[in-house]
């Protein structure tokens, strides 16, 4: 079993991993701005910049990850991509999108699911 830490490192990289697999070019992880951090952000072909949060759990006894995406995380994360974007003008006129990504387990009993345009 790994430390809280690192299964959440751990799912931060397979969820890199995927969204790689799916076109996606990764620009920045875990960036930090006054009202929280976005765990991957991510440039779509078409001009789409993809702020995605991970969420991951052993399990699913007290729910699953996804539901940890309140209205104030969402809030947080809004205002995050915000902060990234006034300092990233090279990004000017890209649309954006915030997915999420969860993952339940590890090994070979993980579930990987995607939520693109999830708020």
């Amino acid at each position: 079993m790994f430390s809280r830490k690192e299964f959440g490192e751990r799912s931060e990289r397979q969820a890199e991993k995927y969204l790689r697999a799916h076109k996606h070019r990764i620009i920045a992880r875990n960036f930090s701005g006054k009202q929280g951090e976005i765990d991957l952000i991510s440039v779509l072909p078409g001009k789409t910049i993809v702020f995605t949060e991970v969420r991951s759990k052993h399990d699913i006894v007290y729910g699953h990850p996804a539901e940890t995406v309140d209205q104030r995380k969402q809030q947080k994360i809004r205002a995050t991509a915000e902060s990234y974007l006034l300092t990233h003008k090279q990004y000017d006129g890209y649309s954006c999108r915030f997915d999420v990504i969860t993952i339940v387990g590890e090994g070979k009993e993980m579930v990987l699911e995607h939520f693109p345009d999830a708020f």
